[in-house]
């Protein structure tokens, strides 16, 4: 046997509750170490090489030699270690197929609240909105089923603005949508994200009859919602918003109900907000999603108070687990995705669907890599009316895909962030392409506190994952 090399940027080992815990890089993989492998790579931890010498020295007479080799040679297939070489080389990316699977309408640029921290380009108010018309969405829905290749399922997501601003072009696609699905053998979902304010029982009875996904926009407790979420006129909408989530969560019947959290400066009281949004007010599932690269600075998370949502984010997460081992889902969504990320062992060499899966049709039918970047300066890719483009398309996602000399290169959780969000990266950077390093630190640490989650959760009350878990992609 030549000397040995760990493959350091491809593997990282934890301990959890005194379990050792290895997480294989490539393939977001865990493993639970027994003592021997545990003491091999250790074997390895100060050292650039192994020999066989040093091998025998440290298990000669403590182990078998036939254990110590079937160890080796595990390690060995997973290319943790190897003989002398490094990395396997990593192979670029070729996109030759786009398999759709969802497609996000900007129905209307016009929207009836003023939020102060909204990153949307070409927001307007109601009067002053652009909308779609029937004809490009229509467009954009051949698009979808065109390109869904054999997918039996896929998504037409409204947007805005505020979508309920336009909803007699949200009825008619339903109704063009449906009839299509029938034709082409294809169920089509139906999903929005709204502000509430514009739900009636009407409205919430239309979209459980065509079982939409729904998500509203809520920022917790009535002190941080109206902070932000205000009326044109400047008046806090809280009050309003919590009284039609009420309505809706008491009327609606055909899928959960989800809320969307934006964490901005002084929004940071994770616990408090998922405490009130799911305990008190009663929706299925919160999702927080803080902001650190908008346009307007006041509003972006400093250092400290990006680090205090992850802390408060840890707290929430472990109370997740205490109740998953009680079989209980207390509806984190953040931490759902994450254990879904490793209980599927997701190797991502995109971050996201954009461009692939999934792409936006903005009010004149342009293919917007995704919701975010309609009105934005960033080149669209072709028209839903004259064909869209996808060669420039296939260059930026593999220009995407290789992330060679950048800190994702060599970074141990590149495959499950792959840089992170495009259009995080094009408002800090104004560059979609940049890794957003800025919370690079605090995103490994809170994977790694996932990697302890989900190992604790697969020691204690495996069946959670099932349960809970998996169904909730069905759910969205």
């Amino acid at each position: 046997m030549t000397t040995l090399r760990l493959v350091r940027e491809d593997v990282r080992n934890f301990s959890v509750e005194a379990r050792r815990v290895l997480f294989h890089v490539p393939t977001s993989s865990l493993f639970e170490l027994d003592g021997l492998g545990a003491e091999i790579l250790d074997l390895f931890e100060n050292r650039d090489e192994v020999s066989e010498g040093d091998i025998r020295a440290r298990f000669d007479g403590r182990h078998e030699p036939a254990t110590v080799v079937e160890t080796l040679q595990e390690l060995l297939n997973l290319r943790i270690i190897g003989e002398g070489h490094g990395r396997l080389p990593v192979q670029p990316v070729r996109i030759n197929e786009f398999p759709l699977s969802t497609v996000v309408l900007n129905v209307n640029t016009g929207c009836n609240l003023s939020c102060t921290y909204c990153y949307k380009e070409d927001l307007a108010s109601p009067a002053q909105g652009e909308r779609m018309s029937l004809d490009t969405a229509i467009r954009a829905v051949e698009l979808l089923l065109a390109e869904a290749a054999d997918r039996r399922s896929v998504n037409v997501v409204f947007f805005g603005g505020e979508p309920l601003t336009h909803m007699p072009l949200i009825r008619d696609v339903v109704d063009y949508a449906e009839v299509r699905g029938r034709e082409q053998g294809k169920r089509i979902d139906f999903s929005l994200t709204t502000n509430a304010v514009m739900l009636t029982p009407e409205l919430i009875d239309y979209f459980d009859a065509h079982r939409f996904g729904l998500t509203v926009s809520i920022d917790g407790p009535r002190e941080l919602h109206d902070r932000n979420r205000r009326t044109v006129g400047g008046k806090g909408t809280y009050d309003v918003v919590a009284e039609k989530a009420r309505m809706l969560l008491a009327r609606y019947r055909s899928r959960p109900v989800g809320a969307r959290v934006t964490l901005t400066a002084g929004v940071t009281d994770i616990v408090g907000i998922h405490r009130h949004v799911v305990e008190e007010l009663g929706f299925f599932e919160v999702g927080f999603a803080p902001v650190t690269a908008g346009a307007m600075s006041a509003f972006n998370l400093s250092g400290d108070e990006l680090e205090s949502v992850f802390v408060g984010m840890k707290a929430l997460g472990r109370r997740y687990l205490e109740a998953a081992l009680r079989d209980e889902n207390i509806g984190f969504g953040n931490m759902h995705q994450l254990i879904t990320d490793l209980s599927e062992g997701t190797s991502k060499t995109l971050p996201c669907g954009a461009g692939l899966g999934m792409v936006a049709v903005d009010k004149a039918g342009g293919v917007n890599l995704c919701h975010r970047f309609t009105g934005t300066d960033v080149p669209t890719f072709g028209n839903v009316e004259t064909g869209w483009d996808k060669g420039s398309l296939a260059n930026f996602l593999e220009g995407a895909a290789n992330r060679s000399g950048t800190v994702c290169d060599t970074c141990w959780i590149r495959r499950l962030c792959a840089g992170g969000c495009y259009h995080e990266a094009y408002s800090k950077y104004s560059d979609p392409m940049h890794p957003n390093d800025h919370y690079c630190n605090l995103m490994r640490d809170w994977v790694e506190f996932g990697i302890g989650i989900y190992s604790e959760i697969m020691r204690g009350n495996p069946a959670f994952i099932t349960r809970h878990v998996a169904p909730r992609r069905g759910n969205r």
